[in-house]
Order: C-alpha cells, then structure tokens, then sequence
C-alpha cells in the first residue's frame, strides 16, 4: 500500500505551496495574480512581517516563500535566520532594490524579483523554482523509495522467505515454507521434505538456513534442518540423538546443536 501511495504521488505530484510575505497588500496581491495562470502552485498563506511570516512558515510548511527584503518588525533576511537553514523553503526574494540582489543570492535565495513585478521577469523565477524543486523531489522520491524497500527487505528477512521454487523437468513447483516438516543436505543441493514427497532445491543447506525464519526452522546437524512445529519428540537413542517427527520421521541431532534445541522447544511449549 505504501508503495502504491508513492508511485500515485509520482504520477499525479501535489500542488506547491506558495507563501506571500509582503508587509504591502497590493505586492501580496501582484504575487497571488502572477501565480494564478500557474496551475501547479497555490498560495497557501500570506504575511504581513517578520513575526508573522515565521509562524506562517510553522503552521504552513510551504514549498516556495515569496518574501519581501524589507518588512516590518524583522527584515527578510533576519527572518531567514531566526527559521534556521533546515525549515527554510525555496526562496524568492521580492525587493525595490536591486542592490539586494547580491545578499539575496548569498542567501540561498532561488531568485529576487524587483519591483514592479513583470510577467516574464516573474515566469523565469517560476522556472528555476520548478528545476530546484523537481531535483529535490527526484530525491527525496528516491530516497522514500530506497527506505520502503530497504524495510520491506528487512521485515522479509525477518521473517523468513514464504515460499521456495523447486525446477522439475516438467515445470516449477512453488512450494510453502509452511508445509516443510524437514530439509536435509544432498551434496550442493537440499531436499525439503513435505509428508510422503521429497523435492530437490538447488541451493545449499546453509544458503537456505539464511533465508528461513530462525523462529520457526532451525539446524539441528550439519545435514538436516528441522521445522520446530512438527517435532513430536527429542530423544536419546543408542546411535545418538535424534528428533521425532509428528508424520514419524527421524531426524540426527548433533550434540553440540541438542542444548540450544532443547531450549527452543521447551520456550514454545
């Protein structure tokens, strides 16, 4: 579900977020009217000062801040410092002076936009704000990508492989997991071991003692790894020990495997 979530966001992004910080109504109104023909932002909120514009970019979260140099109370730039680099959005610059240009840029700023705003001048600022913002995105994206199956991978080794893949000549079996009773070794290969049948996986012992829930398999000898719910009985014979399955099957126990499987089965009992 998560994933499908991700891949609908790809499709189908959301709206930018667009924050107006402007202490003069007409500037606000000039920023949300050159916005309008662009249909991937909306203004979410505006500010008339400093103060105001830092719980607006709380409470907001925008995606782009149109904000104006000179404000009342707290100027641009000291807003940007009182957010701190890690909550500022992109930014937009809006001044009368162009000599702010240089301190805007030193600021991170995408762009400044003097005024009296023009709709080309306006556009390109735009432009560059989409460029930015889709490279975030792309990594961002990616990075959510990586970390839902980087967990999805954990949680499957977690909890072991469902299902195995057995070629035959004829076609390939898969096989659950859960109807394994025993597997055992057979030189390069392992045989699982489901009631009367038999299957040959081609893969090693140890390579698929990996693979299963250390929960419900484990190793009982060097050749033989045994599903705990389907012993009946762990016993001392005159050869040694050996597991009793529920379908009647005996499996060795080497010796030094016999205390941690002892334990096991008496913490599931």
């Amino acid at each position: 579900m998560r994933l499908r979530a991700i891949l609908r966001v790809i499709r189908n992004p959301p709206k930018k977020r667009v924050l107006v910080a402007d202490d003069e109504p007409l500037a606000r109104r000039g920023v949300r009217q050159l916005l309008a023909p662009h249909a991937d932002m909306i203004v979410a909120g505006e500010s008339r000062n400093g103060p105001e514009t830092l719980r607006a970019l709380d409470a907001l979260a925008p995606d782009l801040l149109f904000l104006d140099v000179r404000m009342p109370e707290m100027d641009g730039f000291e807003v940007l410092r009182a957010c701190g680099v890690e909550r500022i959005p992109a930014v937009i610059f809006v001044t009368a002076h162009d000599e702010f240009a240089v301190r805007a840029f030193e600021a991170h700023a995408l762009d400044y936009l003097v005024k009296p705003l023009n709709v080309e001048r306006f556009d390109t600022a735009l432009r560059r704000v989409r460029e930015r913002l889709q490279m975030k995105q792309a990594v961002e994206r990616a990075g959510r990508l990586t970390a839902l199956l980087a967990a999805e991978r954990a949680q499957r080794e977690k909890d072991g492989v469902q299902r195995l893949v057995v070629s035959t000549a004829a076609a390939d079996l898969v096989i659950p997991v859960a109807e394994i009773d025993w597997i055992s070794a057979d030189d390069y290969y392992s045989c699982l071991h489901l009631g009367a049948k038999s299957h040959l996986l081609r893969e090693s012992l140890s390579s698929l003692e990996t693979r299963l829930d250390p929960r419900r398999f484990v190793r009982v000898h060097r050749s033989a790894i045994v599903q705990l719910d389907r012993v009946r009985q762990l016993r001392t014979t005159l050869h040694g020990d050996e597991i009793v399955l529920r379908n009647g099957s005996r499996v060795p126990v080497s010796r030094r495997r016999r205390a941690a499987l002892q334990a096991l089965l008496r913490h599931r009992q």
